[in-house]
């Protein structure tokens, strides 16, 4: 006769057991139905400890039978691939188990999907004409503020991308940065996103879940900071390599950087959207590389993704052009090859080339104004005007993260 696993449960003639326990072979009983659903927010953890155990006994088999994971790189000792009989594109794998997600203070300002990931105000915009809105000065004012702390972010954090250092660890760092500067991390639980940061390394294209893989020398990775803050998001990318990489990596990401820049060129007032695309697409095309179309660029303000929608592919269909007071951004992801499909991983986020080859992206927020546009995310030398600043370091090879006050 078993103890009774409830939460402060002391009945000693406990003979129920959990379903879910008994198909991962727990030993765990209640005393009954009451006991095991007042119980039930505490005792899930144990099958996620018992499924993380049960997938790194599943990954060393396989590791040491060459089998499935040895078609890829191999894992780092501790993970696991929880996907071992996915149909990979490349060689990279995901590395679980996942650490927890970071937490927010109360004193934070949060967007409204940050409980529970419905971003609510994006949905009632898509429900509606999705009108392209155009701030007042004082909201460009302080989207300008909010864009600038992005950049510092993405820069401050960029800083610490090097051999032996884990995207878990840059999301750490990312986190306390955004956190110490009075800001939430926008993808935190977007759509139920579990971390801060999207990091997507070689053939990942975009929203990749920061995981326990270290960087090797070689690879490239790209860095997704939004930061929401006074009401506003930011959002801006760049794509880094990982100490010395190939020269066909460095001529990915400086095209994909030129192809962005020649589309920022264009950008004014009466500029249709769809030449963006236009700027972008034959940039790419004459290098013999491909320019996803799966994804866009998009508005960004109050809400993290609004009108209009920026295609980054040649389409005449595209409809609009630009009016002073509108805020988007423009992010190509550019494949090393002249496929430009895109695959998944059973995570529901990852985006990967279909052939394996390596993706860059780079993003800026543009603001439209009388005459021209004006780059919100450019690189500067902004500093944030807190007067007792944290900034979290790394050390080469380690996932602990010390703060120290600056």
């Amino acid at each position: 006769m078993s103890k009774c696993a409830g939460v402060e449960c002391q009945q000693a003639n406990a003979k129920m057991q959990c379903p879910k326990c008994k198909d991962l072979n727990i030993s765990s009983f209640f005393c009954g139905q009451d006991c095991f659903r007042k119980s039930w927010s505490v005792h899930k953890a144990t099958h996620t400890q018992a499924n993380d155990v049960n997938m790194m006994k599943l990954a060393a088999a396989l590791r040491q039978s060459g089998s499935a994971i040895g078609a890829g790189e191999p894992l780092e000792d501790g993970a696991y691939d929880p996907f071992p009989n996915h149909p990979y594109t490349g060689k990279l794998r995901p590395h679980y188990p996942l650490s927890p997600k970071s937490i927010v203070p109360d004193s934070i300002t949060k967007p409204d999907y940050a409980k529970d990931g419905n971003p609510r105000g994006e949905i009632r915009l898509a429900k509606g004409l999705a009108t392209i809105k155009r701030l007042s000065p004082e909201e460009i004012d302080t989207m300008r503020r909010v864009c600038r702390l992005g950049r510092y972010i993405l820069d401050k954090t960029a800083q610490q991308i090097k051999p032996g250092v884990t995207s878990d660890a840059l999301d750490k760092y990312m986190h306390k940065l955004a956190i110490e500067n009075g800001s939430y991390p926008s993808p935190l639980n977007y759509h139920g996103f579990p971390k801060s940061v999207c990091i997507s390394v070689n053939e990942v294209i975009c929203h990749g879940i920061p995981d326990k893989r270290k960087f090797k020398e070689g690879d490239i990775v790209n860095l997704d900071i939004s930061v929401y803050k006074d009401g506003f998001h930011t959002d801006l990318n760049a794509t880094y390599p990982v100490g010395s990489v190939d020269d066909a990596s460095k001529k990915l990401i400086e095209v994909t950087r030129r192809s962005l820049d020649n589309a920022i060129k264009i950008c004014k007032p009466g500029t249709p959207f769809r030449n963006i695309g236009s700027q972008i697409q034959p940039t790419c095309d004459k290098e013999g590389f491909s320019v996803v179309k799966t994804y866009t660029g998009h508005g960004v303000g109050r809400e993290f993704h609004q009108a209009p929608t920026i295609l980054h592919h040649e389409n005449m269909r595209s409809k609009g052009e630009m009016k002073p007071g509108q805020i988007f951004t423009i992010e190509p992801m550019v494949n090393a090859s002249k496929s430009y499909h895109v695959d998944h991983w059973n995570d529901n986020w990852t985006a990967v080339t279909r052939d394996g080859v390596r993706s860059a992206q780079f993003e800026e927020t543009i603001l439209i104004t009388e005459d021209g546009c004006e780059v919100l995310t450019a690189a500067d030398d902004y500093v944030p005007p807190a007067e007792h600043v944290k900034i979290p370091t790394i050390k080469s090879d380690q996932d602990v993260i010390s703060i120290q006050d600056i």
